[in-house]
């Protein structure tokens, strides 16, 4: 598999919303959150299917230019 700018920058995308998930859920397993439960919870809401959407894009991108 190749990896494109492209590809890269969905896979750079995908970690940085994996780390917002799990800084979130840690943040809301020990007690208070630095912004707030409800926007905490937003963050982590929203980075868990950001996360599958930009992996996919990136494994679909990559396996484009395979060929």
């Amino acid at each position: 598999m190749y990896l494109t700018p492209k590809s890269g920058l969905f896979l750079g995308a995908c970690c940085v919303s994996a780390i917002a998930a799990v800084g979130s859920i840690f943040e809301l397993s020990y007690g208070q959150p630095d912004f707030g439960v409800t926007t905490t919870a937003i963050i982590l809401a929203l980075s868990i299917p950001l996360t599958g959407l930009f992996f996919f894009a990136a494994v679909r991108d990559a396996r484009a230019n395979m060929k």
